[in-house]
């Protein structure tokens, strides 16, 4: 069994489960996944993935862990292997102040591409994108307005001018900066003081949910509800559903109500 036939069934198993059958000659299996079609490998191999967690055998199948997955990112990243297995890569549009720019993310950095990757019970994704663009922006201009809080002293402020805390003022920011921050006040402000808590911990601060709710006091699998909810007000705030003209009513009255002169 060498690495080289192992990386070769993970690699067909990351497009999916595979039903497992007996080959032509002993010791030979086949995995058959359906329309991805049919590879041959030795029981060995099958073996070895097993014990070392890198897939699971339920009855008659054979389908890819997560540590799987890791390993396979790895041996495909080379040099770069380690860093290659603790990140997802995607490209996406991000919304900012100046319109849609196209980046490529960390899907695994930010929780709330994490959580927006989770189904609910009808199979359906827990967050739209609507909802996962609008957090994603609200951490943009919190990232830009400079509101992270320095973790220790500033050793670049000069000496004379008696200021090493790191403690910048109004007159310190920029003009992108300043707009950046007047931009997360406000949407703070339209989600309200119910909501905007969480949004700064999930999408600002990067916690998990599971954190959330032990720091709050809330009940479990509640932070989700939450939310979902306040980035749904904070899409709204964002992209304001159009506004539809009223309807002026002209007249009223029946058949023939108008005079006879």
């Amino acid at each position: 069994m060498t690495d080289r036939d192992m990386q070769r069934v993970l690699r067909f198993l990351a497009g999916g489960e595979a039903g497992i059958r007996d080959g032509a000659a002993a010791g030979r299996v086949l995995l058959d996944g359906g329309g991805r079609g049919v590879i041959g490998t030795v029981q060995t191999v099958i073996d070895g993935l097993v014990a070392q967690g890198l897939c699971r055998r339920d009855g008659g199948r054979l389908a890819i862990t997560e540590a799987g997955t890791a390993n396979r990112r790895r041996a495909e990243a080379g040099a770069d292997g380690f860093l290659a297995q603790h990140r997802t890569l995607e490209a996406c549009e991000v919304e900012t102040g100046e319109g849609p720019q196209r980046a490529v993310v960390n899907l695994d950095e930010s929780p709330l591409r994490s959580i927006a990757r989770r189904l609910d019970r009808n199979g359906r994704r827990l967050l739209d994108d609507d909802e996962v663009a609008a957090g994603e922006r609200l951490r943009a201009d919190y990232t830009r307005g400079q509101m992270m809080p320095r973790l220790g002293a500033n050793w670049q402020a000069a000496v004379a001018s008696g200021r090493r805390d790191g403690r910048g003022g109004i007159a310190d920011l920029t003009d992108a900066a300043l707009a950046a921050r007047i931009r997360v006040e406000k949407a703070l402000v339209a989600v309200g003081p119910e909501l905007s808590g969480v949004l700064l911990d999930v999408c600002c601060f990067l916690k998990g949910l599971e954190l959330v709710e032990q720091e709050r006091g809330w009940p479990v699998r509640s932070a989700k509800v939450v939310l979902k909810t306040a980035l749904a007000a904070l899409s709204r705030h964002y992209r304001p559903p159009a506004r539809q003209a009223p309807r002026h009513i002209l007249h009223w009255g029946t058949e023939g109500y108008r005079p006879t002169l």
